[in-house]
């Protein structure tokens, strides 16, 4: 069992087993074509790669467009790493014919290496599943020791209403602000804890994965302040993986004497091959009432959080972040604050046709109004903040995130935008957006001076 912990959370990203990959293909490549340049041979190395582009073509027809496997159209190195590696699996096929046994035996090995060989680099394009276990959907991260706070009689998540009236930040009793009260010892840790933690699905029956979950180091010392709450979304497919929220919160901590939210990052998928929407539907399982009745009450209760709703923020990424404003717009009272990083437009914004017949039995105006843009118009949210991000290198979703900012701002909600240079749809607008989002945040937080 220790090997094979040891084996999920190897690193994929970077290190020894991408780079040996990516070597020995290109080693195998190279010896598949070392043979005598006859016209018959070169004929066959071109009619190989061609097969390999086509079956590219197919595979991302079948794969992108019609069952929407990855969530998303992929990203440019993507479309590169699929054609490479059928066009290597071509060759590689093309020289089990009439070759000697030893050079038919590393073809037959080679294809298997460059189906892994694509995989890793499409993986890295993306660069958001860091390990093999979150490659494959298996949770690689250990339970967390948890640290709740005392009882409180302050209403717990989704019972009272949304406060519309705009007040400093005050997460403290004492009537200052949080980082005005602070003072941290001189052994607090440098960085947070990671951990996940098994959230029980008893109002909503909704099977997911374990939650990952970040305690910051203001949370891990002795008689610990009530802190933030942030519930975090990432897409699909996706994993519920901490370290990337963990790492822009801890670069927030250091320079505010450890203080940052504490973080539950929620399964909104359960299997990450299909999309619920953050939706209640028959298909798909309960998946908006485990957020908001499972996850936020899970974290009321075992988590040392603010019980006042004005800190409390619903975050997410691509998917995640399509499901973070149509849950603010649907519930203030639980969430006054949101992070919309690269989401989608509308659920399942890439494959329309079949989520209206699969999810809406057809109804497109039961679709329609699960659209953020129309759960925004005709209501009135004083009291939430929202931010949105999107790369610049992503045309196409940076334009619907300013089209949400301007419903956003139309509903009253304080709404701004911050675009990402230099980056598409892939780990640089995570990375960047949760910066952004956080920086814009803190004051509103309670955890930094007014900026």
């Amino acid at each position: 069992m220790d090997a094979l912990q040891a084996l999920l959370r190897t690193d994929i990203l970077h290190g020894p087993v991408i780079v040996g990959a990516y070597t020995l293909s290109g080693a195998a490549v190279v010896f598949l074509l070392a043979r005598r340049p006859t016209p018959r041979w070169l004929m066959t190395v071109a009619v190989a790669v061609a097969s390999g582009g086509v079956v590219a073509v197919l595979l991302w027809f079948f794969l992108v467009r019609v069952f929407n496997v990855f969530g998303m159209g992929l990203v440019p190195v993507a479309y590169a790493w699929l054609g490479a590696a059928c066009a290597a699996v071509g060759i590689a096929l093309v020289n089990l014919w009439k070759t000697r046994p030893a050079r038919r035996s590393l073809a037959a090995a080679s294809v298997l290496l460059f189906v892994a060989t694509g995989a890793l680099g499409i993986n890295a394009g993306y660069g958001l599943d860091r390990t093999l276990g979150a490659l494959l959907g298996v949770n690689v991260l250990p339970p967390i020791a948890l640290n709740p706070a005392a009882p409180r009689s302050t209403p717990v998540a989704g019972t009272g209403s949304h406060p519309g009236s705009r007040v400093d930040p005050n997460p403290d009793r004492t009537g200052r602000a949080l980082w005005q009260t602070w003072n941290p010892p001189a052994d607090i840790p440098a960085a947070g804890n990671t951990g996940s933690q098994v959230i029980p699905n008893t109002v909503s029956g909704f099977r997911s994965r374990p939650a990952g979950i970040y305690l910051p180091p203001a949370a891990l010392v002795p008689d610990a302040p009530a802190l933030p709450l942030v519930i975090m979304l990432l897409g699909q497919p996706g994993n519920p993986d901490p370290e990337y929220v963990a790492a822009s919160l801890d670069r927030a901590a250091s320079q505010h004497g450890g203080l940052a939210p504490i973080v539950v990052v929620a399964d909104q998928l359960g299997d990450p091959s299909v999309d619920p929407l953050c939706l209640d539907t028959a298909r798909y399982g309960n998946a908006e009432t485990f957020l908001t009745r499972d996850v936020v009450g899970w974290a009321a209760a075992n988590l040392n959080v603010t019980h006042d709703h004005r800190y409390w923020t619903i975050a997410g990424f691509s998917n995640g972040g399509q499901c973070a404003i149509s849950l603010a717009a649907k519930h203030p009272d639980i969430w006054s604050n949101v992070i919309d990083i690269s989401g989608e437009s509308f659920p399942g914004s890439e494959i329309q046709d079949q989520t209206l017949n699969d999810v809406f039995g057809g109804s497109q105006a039961a679709y329609d109004a699960q659209k953020p843009v129309n759960l925004l118009a005709g209501h009135r949210y004083p009291g939430t903040f929202a931010i949105f991000t999107a790369g610049a290198a992503d045309p196409g979703v940076a334009a619907g995130q300013r089209m949400l900012v301007d419903a956003a701002q139309a509903a009253g909600m304080t709404a701004s935008y911050a675009e990402i240079p230099g980056v598409g749809h892939e780990v640089g607008a995570l990375n960047g957006g949760l910066d952004a989002g956080f920086a814009a945040l803190y004051p509103r937080l309670g955890l930094a001076p007014p900026s």
